[in-house]
């Protein structure tokens, strides 16, 4: 193994911020990096040799492979990681302007909310499987979110609590309980799991996350990210009282001053629960 690659996974194996998904893409990505920087003909270098030079290199490349945008940002962000815990945070530019990346396009107003009805769950044939895709549609959760939920813990009252260790970036939550369709798949999920999570007992997160990607194929269910924006959008609702834009209700344009300040506070509430720090990334979900 390269020089570089070695020391990157031992970094990686020292420094274990976020989940388990955000440090496994994270370890991959510096992987693929450094092969890169590698390709590019920096082949001496170790950790903490890391200058502007090859972030440049890396942009360069990453723009004339035409990759996306979000992607390339994500990647100075897995550089950034790596400059900060070999302080060197003054080798990226802390702007992605410096580079010429423009900002991310989050606002669409093509809904892509979906649910999932009685008759497609009779077709997952695993019930942590069904029971997950309950939750997922229910509470906006993520995948892995709904795959690790302990519904013992989770469970409080009005409202559930999410544990750093489930989510993506390590970030604990809160959502609220709002209607008795989502009590009656809480008491379902605490039946079904009893003390332990929606992980049955002979197999551990990537087993059951195999699982949950075969069943959901062979029931012929796909992109159930969308569960999370119906969850958005009927929240929307419940807190303005109209629909979404992504649902067909008004932009931001044709909205009074008063129905702006309402939908200002619906996104930042929308947005927590979801567990995003930015009310921008509502747009992904809701429209503008």
């Amino acid at each position: 193994m390269r020089e570089l690659n070695y020391q990157l996974k031992q970094l990686c194996r020292r420094n274990r911020d976020g989940s388990y998904r955000t440090q496994a893409d994270r370890e991959r990505q510096l992987t693929l990096i450094a092969n890169q920087l590698h390709g590019l003909g920096y082949r001496r270098m170790n950790a903490r040799s890391l200058k502007p030079k090859h972030v440049e290199a890396l942009v360069q490349q990453w723009q004339q492979s035409a990759l996306s945008t979000g992607a390339i940002k994500n990647r100075l962000t897995v550089i950034r990681w790596w400059a900060q815990k070999v302080d060197r945070r003054n080798v990226v530019a802390r702007s992605n302007d410096h580079y010429g990346i423009p900002d991310r396009q989050f606002v669409s107003n093509d809904s892509k909310a979906r649910t999932v009805t009685a008759v497609d769950l009779e077709q997952v044939r695993d019930q942590h499987v069904r029971m997950s895709l309950e939750l997922q549609q229910a509470f906006g959760l993520r995948r892995e979110e709904a795959i690790k939920f302990q519904p013992s813990f989770a469970d409080q009252g009005d409202h559930i609590r999410l544990k750093a260790s489930w989510t993506k970036g390590g970030k604990a939550r809160v959502i609220p309980l709002k209607n008795d369709a989502q009590r009656r798949v809480l008491d379902r999920a605490r039946h079904l799991a009893g003390n332990g999570s929606l992980i049955p007992s002979a197999r551990n997160y990537r087993q059951q996350l195999r699982v949950y990607e075969r069943h959901t194929a062979n029931a012929g269910l796909s992109r159930m990210h969308g569960l999370r924006h119906a969850y958005a959008q009927q929240r929307y609702r419940e807190l303005t009282g109209w629909p979404a834009p992504a649902a067909g209700g008004p932009g931001i344009k044709a909205m009074t001053p008063e129905q702006r300040r309402m939908d200002h506070q619906a996104r930042q509430t929308i947005s927590r629960e979801l567990g995003h720090e930015r009310e921008q990334v509502s747009a992904i979900y809701l429209g503008r």
